[in-house]
C-alpha cells in the first residue's frame, strides 16, 4: 500500500494488540517517537480517541507534513515535539535520506525515501536500498527522555511506538530511571547494520531484558522488524507467543 491516505485510514497492525492491554476510552499517554509524517499518531488517535501523543520528528519537512496531516484528518490529541531522542542534550548532526524506487509510479504521493533518515550514518543500508540516498546532513536538536518527562511532569508513559532508524537504544538509554515507567514498547529490530554502530536485534532484546521487560512478539523480514515488548512492573505475561494470554496486573 502505497497511498499516505489509504495508509492513514488503514486500523495499525497491532490495534487489537493495544485493546488486549489498554481500555479504548482510557486517557493514556503515547510517544510516537521517530514520527515521520504523523501517520501512526493519527492511527493511534482513532484507537484511543482520549490519548495524548506526543510525536517526536526533527525533520523540518516531515513536520510541516504532520501539521498538515493533524489538520486534515481533524486530529486533536497529536502534539508535535520538533527534536530527536538520544541519550544526550544539544545539537547533533541528522543523516536525511531521500529517493525514490524506480519502479514506483511518480503519482504516488507516498514518499519512500523520507523514512530512512537517522542520527546514525548508513552502513549496510546504502547495499540493502541503494535507491535510498544520504546526500544531506544537518544539525538537529536532541533531548533525553528523561529531561522531556520531567519537563512535561509525565510520571508514566503507556505506550511507545519507536521508528528511528538505529537509534532505538540511544532514545531507551535517555530514558534513565524512566525506562521503568514504560509500559509497553514497540520498536525496530535488525540483525542487520543498516546503520553505523546499531545495536543488532540480539543486543536489543538483552538490553530490554536486563530492564525489566518481556518480549511479547517478533515480526521480522530479511532480518529486519519490529518486535513488542512489555513491563513486568506492569503486566504479568503467560506466554511470549499470544498477547490474549496477557493480563494486566493490578499496579498502576
Amino acid at each position: 500500500m502505497f497511498n499516505r491516505e489509504e495508509y492513514i485510514l488503514t486500523d495499525s497492525p497491532i490495534k487489537n494488540d493495544l485493546l488486549s492491554l489498554f481500555k479504548k476510552d482510557q486517557k493514556l499517554i503515547i510517544l510516537d517517537i521517530g514520527g515521520c509524517e504523523g501517520e501512526e499518531s493519527i492511527r493511534y488517535s482513532r484507537i484511543f480517541p482520549n490519548s495524548l501523543i506526543y510525536c517526536f520528528e526533527p525533520l523540518p519537512k516531515n513536520q510541516k507534513r504532520i501539521v498538515n496531516n493533524v489538520e486534515k484528518y481533524n486530529i486533536k490529541n497529536v502534539r508535535l515535539i520538533e527534536c530527536a531522542l538520544s541519550d544526550k542534550e544539544g545539537q547533533q548532526l541528522f543523516y536525511v535520506s531521500s529517493g525514490q524506487p524506480s519502479e514506483q509510479s511518480s503519482l504516488t504521493d507516498w514518499d519512500f525515501g523520507n523514512k530512512s533518515s537517522s542520527l546514525l550514518p548508513p552502513d549496510k543500508h546504502i547495499d540493502s536500498a541503494p535507491w535510498i540516498k544520504f546526500d544531506e546532513s544537518i544539525t538537529i536538536s536532541v533531548r533525553k527522555l528523561s529531561d522531556f518527562l520531567t519537563q512535561e511532569n509525565i510520571f508514566n508513559v503507556d505506550f511507545i511506538h519507536m521508528d528511528v532508524q538505529g537509534a532505538e537504544l540511544k532514545v531507551l538509554t535517555g530514558a534513565e530511571v524512566f525506562i521503568k515507567k514504560i509500559k509497553a514498547i514497540w520498536l525496530e529490530v535488525s540483525d542487520i547494520t543498516l546503520y553505523q554502530n546499531q545495536p543488532t536485534r540480539i543486543e536489543m532484546e538483552i538490553f530490554m531484558k536486563k530492564n525489566g521487560f518481556d518480549l511479547i512478539k517478533t515480526f521480522m523480514d530479511g532480518g529486519i522488524g519490529e518486535q513488542m515488548y512489555l513491563n513486568k512492573r506492569y503486566f504479568r505475561t503467560i506466554s511470549i507467543f499470544s498477547l490474549k494470554k496477557i493480563h494486566l496486573r493490578i499496579k498502576k
